[in-house]
């Protein structure tokens, strides 16, 4: 991205991060709990916790520069929309990590595995107050937005883009866990369905309606193109996602490779591999995959093989072609909309499978 292009995310960064801050101080003070309950801002502490490590809120991001396709002017909702947003990516992170069993994110403990250190002799206490944790996310990202006195049916109708994005979310999910058992069913689109569901719908798609309609825009009437360009940036995510679990660099990662062929995970990568490798290589990724006990030397082994075998190359290559193709998408919005704008989801799928970090 240009100088201009990331100060301008890092101002929404900060200026998000201050709103975030300042929505969770009042939080406690206007959600109806029982006078009583210790474990209801035990929740609330946990869910700002997670929340607050955020990195460069892209879903953010999006909203702002949708809304700046339309008009630079001021965009009534979109504060409202930011905060739905963020949370409902919460909820997805407490439950994502309570189906992979997942100890740490962003940098912190998870709220699965906080819940299991408070309540070591109460499993059950434990799964059950992670799951409504998780729950409780979900009903405030749907909230805030009919709390915000939007007009016209402007937080009718964002409520609506964000309960379609949570129904996606969950379907790709649950095609996710299928996924595993099925891996004879394992081509492209198959994995492109799971990553449009399970990501690409409230990470991409979801922005782009909400900052559309604070803007004025009616996002229906360009559903197919954006629904396409969603589509693209989600893949290259996920792309990228499992092309760094076993080729990227632990240390820059901040957590260890091979966590997907430990987990079993039919991902991308895994894909390329075993339609790549033959023979006594195979059979070592084969036997490691699904195995909670794989170690690190067999990680390097199979990121080894997969270099050798050309499946890093391929699917540095696939990444790229697929970033091209979503960059074409938006070059297409330019008779229509703000050209600084354009200029931005133009640039932002390269720059999502390039970046550092």
């Amino acid at each position: 991205m240009t100088e201009p292009l990331l100060d301008r995310v890092a101002r929404y960064e900060r200026r998000f991060n201050a709103l975030f801050a300042e929505y969770f101080d009042t939080l406690g003070r206007t959600l109806d709990a029982p006078s009583f309950s210790r474990f209801t801002p035990q929740c609330l502490e946990l869910l700002r916790d997670l929340s607050m490590r955020g990195g460069k809120r892209m879903r953010v991001v999006l909203l702002h520069e949708a809304a700046r396709l339309v008009s630079d002017g001021p965009a009534e909702g979109l504060d409202a929309a930011a905060l739905s947003i963020e949370l409902l990516q919460t909820h997805a992170l407490v439950h994502d990590d309570l189906i992979d069993g997942s100890a740490t994110r962003r940098g912190g403990p998870t709220t699965s595995y906080a819940y299991r250190q408070q309540f070591p002799g109460h499993p059950r206490t434990a799964l059950g107050l992670t799951v409504l944790a998780g729950d409780l996310a979900l009903a405030l990202s749907l909230r805030v937005l009919l709390d915000a006195g939007l007009p016209d049916g402007l937080g009718r109708a964002m409520a609506e883009v964000q309960t379609r994005a949570a129904a996606d979310t969950f379907v790709g999910q649950i095609a996710d866990l299928e996924r595993d058992f099925a891996p004879a069913a394992l081509d492209d689109e198959v994995l492109h369905d799971v990553a449009d569901h399970k990501s690409a719908r409230y990470s991409v798609l979801a922005p782009l309606y909400l900052g559309l309609l604070a803007a004025g825009e009616r996002p229906e009437r360009h559903e197919a193109e954006l629904r396409r360009y969603a589509r693209l940036v989600g893949i290259c995510g996920q792309m990228r996602d499992d092309y760094l679990d076993l080729f990227g660099d632990a240390a820059e990662m901040g957590k260890p490779t091979g966590t997907d062929i430990r987990e079993g995970k039919h991902n991308y990568t895994i894909a390329r591999l075993l339609a790549t490798v033959t023979g006594s290589e195979r059979a070592v990724v084969e036997k490691a995959l699904g195995d909670p006990d794989c170690t690190p030397e067999t990680v390097a082994a199979i990121r080894e093989i997969g270099e050798r075998g050309g499946v890093a190359d391929r699917m540095r290559q696939d990444m790229r072609r697929y970033a091209g193709e979503a960059a074409l998408v938006a070059a297409g919005w330019r008779p229509r909309w703000r050209e600084d704008a354009v200029a931005f989801f133009e640039t932002l799928p390269r720059w999502s499978v390039e970046r550092n970090g």
